[in-house]
């Protein structure tokens, strides 16, 4: 994946020595190819074939992440309400604590691309030394469940529930936060195979063991969480077998690079914790969001929670897309062609957005038939759940194509390393703009957390309506700040 000449270079090259071709000169980059005349040019099926393994790793992901809502589905609607609750604030920590092992994919893709490849598995080794250190953080985040939660309201058995989930899904965190470590760097080297054998891997075994703890030991609740936490301990065993593997080991030096470097750990800190303010201030809005929902009431709350789960699968493989753009814009950078990281990153927006639009609505399409199984259809209130869960599907259906420019947009800005005003434009639009509109829309005048806004009294509907909105505004933000080209200024390596 090296440096790629400029047409006119190869091209003079080639006309001093007639035996040379032009195509023996350029190294290409994944999904580029050569037009008629011999100049680089965006080969969207190639990119789309790169892509694709990252979009079936994150439709895994979307499996995974429903096996845990369709298990605790069966136990009760008052469960599912419960795991929402804590569903989204889990996500919040986890990104914000985690960010360095976000910054592993950038990190790595950046090395990778300019042939450092002791570096890439260096900073491998470095994210899986800041989730060791997180550990304490997180026990502590896993004790205090019960006093961060208390201000909103929520019932005291629907509370009771969700602290059983949230504790061993505290507990097991930098499991989690180790995983992506691992996975980042063959995501970040173009191996996104890898990446999908070992969550294959994880999503099994999580199904299975759900099934056990959940109701063959009586576990309940906490039972999905325990099953998620020992499914990524698996996960993280064999991720670490693939890094510590002779190919792995023979051109990454990766048995070699296991020490820790306080510069590398202090750089990948500046860079991951802007990614993970980034994606925890979107979250830390919807987990507001979500609890707005709970506070409505269990339909409310329920058909919210299975309607995100729903919506990721939309969600996941549209992230695998952009993840592929992050690989690809890091490894043009690190071989410094920034015009091909511009259009590579243009392609792979253009594809996220097609994907999105066109899956949102086929979703929402088969709602009738999707929102009972997630249900116990002996529940008074089952079908009241899943009627709700069909309106709020259209509704989640009109913000998926700004959703596509969100993701892929700051994924591209991601793997250039641009990751700081992106941060402040997500925690400013989430938390000053989206949290009190949600708030305005879904309570009626008394019942909110606060009584100094207007109140419209819209429930579930006009919450996802404030929904639609801010994703339509970030989406416009982030693509613009993609199209202005002030990341080919950020510098990591």
């Amino acid at each position: 994946m090296g440096y790629i000449p400029s047409y006119e270079s190869v091209t003079l090259a080639a006309s001093n020595d007639p035996s040379i071709h032009v195509n023996d000169l350029i190294k290409l980059l994944p999904g580029q190819a050569l037009s008629s005349s011999g100049r680089p040019r965006l080969d969207y099926a190639a990119v789309a074939q790169l892509a694709f393994p990252f979009m079936l790793n994150s439709a895994v992901q979307a499996v995974l992440n429903a096996t845990d809502t369709w298990f605790i589905g069966r136990l009760s609607p008052a469960a599912t309400s419960a795991i929402g609750a804590v569903y989204w604030p889990i996500l919040v920590f986890v990104l914000l604590f985690g960010g360095v092992g976000l910054s592993v994919q950038t990190v790595v893709a950046q090395a990778y691309g300019g042939r450092r490849y002791a570096r890439a598995s260096q900073a491998t080794w470095t994210a899986l030394w800041a989730s060791a250190f997180s550990l304490p953080l997180f026990l502590a985040l896993a004790a205090a469940g019960g006093w961060i939660f208390s201000p909103f309201g929520i019932p005291t058995g629907t509370l009771r529930i969700a602290l059983d989930y949230w504790f061993p899904r505290m507990l097991c965190a930098p499991l989690g936060i180790a995983l992506w470590s691992l996975l980042g760097f063959f995501n970040g080297v173009g191996k996104p195979l890898v990446t999908l054998r070992i969550t294959v891997s994880v999503a099994v075994s999580n199904a299975i063991l759900n099934q056990l703890l959940v109701f063959h030991f009586g576990l309940g609740v906490a039972g999905s969480a325990w099953a998620t936490g020992v499914a990524q301990l698996f996960g993280l065993l064999l991720a670490l077998a693939a890094f510590l593997g002779k190919p792995t080991r023979s051109r990454f030096r990766s048995h070699l690079t296991t020490r820790l470097l306080v510069a590398p750990l202090i750089a990948q800190l500046k860079l991951g914790l802007p990614m993970g303010i980034l994606y925890a201030a979107d979250i830390t809005g919807f987990a507001l969001f979500q609890l707005m929902q709970v506070r409505l009431g269990t339909v409310d709350g329920a058909s919210t929670q299975i309607v995100m789960m729903l919506t990721s699968f939309c969600y996941m493989p549209a992230v695998g897309i952009s993840m592929a753009g992050t690989t690809l814009v890091g490894q043009s950078i690190g071989a410094k062609t920034f015009d091909w990281a511009a259009k590579v990153g243009n392609g792979i927006i253009v594809i996220a957005v097609t994907y999105m639009g066109f899956s949102g609505l086929a979703i929402a399409a088969a709602g009738p038939w999707i929102m009972p199984l997630f249900t116990n259809g002996a529940d008074p209130q089952a079908a009241a759940v899943a009627a709700r869960g069909c309106v709020l599907l259209w509704i989640a259906a009109g913000y998926q194509l700004f959703d596509g420019l969100n993701l892929s947009s700051s994924a591209c800005l991601r793997g250039a390393g641009d990751v700081f005003l992106p941060s402040l434009m997500v925690l400013a639009l989430s938390w000053g703009f989206f949290v009190p509109l949600a708030h305005m829309l879904s309570f009626e005048p008394g019942a909110g957390w606060v009584d100094w806004l207007p109140q419209f009294g819209l429930g579930a509907i006009g919450g996802w309506f404030a929904a639609l909105t801010y994703i339509c505004c970030l989406g416009c933000m982030l693509v613009l700040r993609w199209s202005s080209g002030a990341w080919r200024r950020a510098v990591l390596l």
